[in-house]
């Protein structure tokens, strides 16, 4: 089995240290999520955090080792209440860290639900501070096939290794 590798994160992931280093001098600002085009709802709730570790065998018979952190965002409306401020995010997530070890460099995972439609996954892009809030977009977080993945990565690095000019050592395309 593979060891741990939390550095297998797709580009436009981000790990939960990342999005709690760039909150921190945000504290004040409101933190909202964005998802299938739209914002959360003002009275969204974090429900449920929760940290795994995972052993799998991909479907090119390679075995597989990562943890992942799950946020679990309840996109509701509720009252006259505001979208939640990013020091509050951090608490609640500092306050998880008392029960449930938390690993920094993980695979983040959003599950978002109005209440009425499914739970759908979604990974998160880097936060961004625009007009006094910051905004993170959440994107659908597909299933792929690893071994193909892995491969198409590698001949993309040929191709583009491959895109100079021909000299002597290399005899690729001009």
């Amino acid at each position: 089995m593979n060891a741990i590798d939390n550095g297998k994160i797709q580009e436009d992931d981000i790990s939960l240290g990342q999005l709690l280093n760039t909150l921190d001098g945000e504290r004040d600002a409101p933190l909202v999520f964005y998802y299938d085009g739209r914002p959360v709802k003002p009275g969204y709730h974090i429900t449920e955090v929760k940290a795994g570790q995972f052993s799998a065998l991909d479907c090119g018979a390679n075995p597989e080792a990562w943890t992942e952190i799950f946020i679990q965002l309840w996109d509701i409306e509720e009252g006259d209440r505001t979208h939640m401020p990013a020091g509050k995010f951090q608490a609640i997530i500092r306050k998880v860290t008392d029960h449930v070890q938390l690993d920094g460099s993980a695979k983040l995972t959003f599950e978002v639900s109005d209440g009425v439609r499914p739970m759908q996954l979604y990974c998160a892009a880097m936060p961004i501070l625009s007009a006094g809030t910051v905004h993170v977009s959440l994107s659908p977080r597909p299933a792929s096939c690893k071994p193909r993945d892995r491969w198409l990565a590698e001949e993309n690095s040929k191709a583009a290794a491959c895109c100079g000019p021909r000299t002597a050592t290399r005899g690729c395309c001009a």
